[in-house]
């Protein structure tokens, strides 16, 4: 019975981590529809945030409420430099941020060198039984779920979302009303860069951090998004949902390499079966 629910934990701290970090990008590359290959840079900054936070005597805690400030004002400057020409240009934008996401993993390299920097893992233990399951993750969770429910009350019961919303399905409309488009888009991109530093800040305990951070989620990030669908935080939690247990499960049985093959695997078969994403078979009415 403890090992069931030691287990089970753990497939939901895997379901909300991936979750936690793709919000970001579900902000960013499914409602903008900006393909932005520095999004894993964002959650290594974020860790960085962290790391420099605990480095001055600060608490991880500190580190961990002024990462989403400092990525989203970053991303807001990148927007305005870079991404705000790019809009509609897919090829370019991709070109562009990959380049940005040379630059920063190089500058970061240069600043704090290759190595991993740990990060001490605040509270504690819970004993279930003959296993310990670390209170840190119980948090992870908790942020997941408070990611899930600050995106929703932004972008369903403020202006600024409602008028969000508009704009990316109707841009020239919206500036018929008086509302400015291009503000607008940098500021649902600098929300977005925000929840991806919010993401890299939380598990940065967890993983260590160096400057490739990001890199070991990108791939599964963009995955949970794009089998997501159109809409994107019911489409985006039940693809994590999915291919989080998948991976879990998989992982659990075999070894990490294995999950990781079968989430792909799964991924592959619910995007042939399901051109749309999940919420797109369900907006379809099906």
């Amino acid at each position: 019975m403890d090992f069931v629910a030691v287990t089970a934990f753990g497939i939901l701290y895997a379901i909300a981590t991936l979750i936690l970090l793709a919000l970001g990008l579900a902000v960013i590359f499914g409602m903008m529809g900006v393909i932005n290959l520095a999004q894993a840079e964002f959650l290594m900054i974020g860790a960085y945030t962290v790391l420099i936070a605990t480095a001055h005597g600060a608490s991880v805690w500190i580190g961990i409420a002024v990462a989403p400030v400092v990525v989203g004002l970053l991303g807001l400057v990148i927007e305005r430099t870079i991404i705000r020409f790019l809009y509609g240009r897919i090829l370019d934008t991709m070109l562009a941020t990959w380049g940005l996401s040379l630059g920063l993993v190089g500058l970061v390299t240069l600043v704090f060198g290759p190595t991993t920097e740990g990060i001490a893992t605040p509270l504690g233990h819970v004993i279930i039984g003959r296993y310990r399951l670390s209170e840190y993750s119980v948090f992870v969770i908790l942020m997941a779920f408070a990611g899930l429910g600050l995106t929703y009350a932004v972008f369903n019961y403020t202006r600024f979302g409602l008028v969000a919303r508009a704009t990316m399905q109707n841009d020239n409309m919206v500036s018929a009303l008086g509302v400015n488009p291009a503000r607008v888009y940098m500021g649902t991109f600098a929300f977005g860069a925000a929840l991806a530093g919010l993401g890299g800040a939380v598990i940065a305990p967890l993983t260590g951090v160096v400057p490739t951070l990001g890199l070991a989620f990108i791939a599964k990030i963009f995955i949970t998004v794009i089998v997501g669908g159109p809409v994107i935080l019911l489409g985006t939690t039940t693809s994590g949902a999915v291919l989080g247990l998948v991976e879990s499960l998989v992982s659990y049985s075999s070894t990490p390499i294995y999950g990781q093959v079968a989430m792909l695997a799964v991924a592959i078969i619910l995007l042939r079966l399901l051109p749309q994403g999940i919420s797109g078979f369900w907006r379809r009415g099906v």
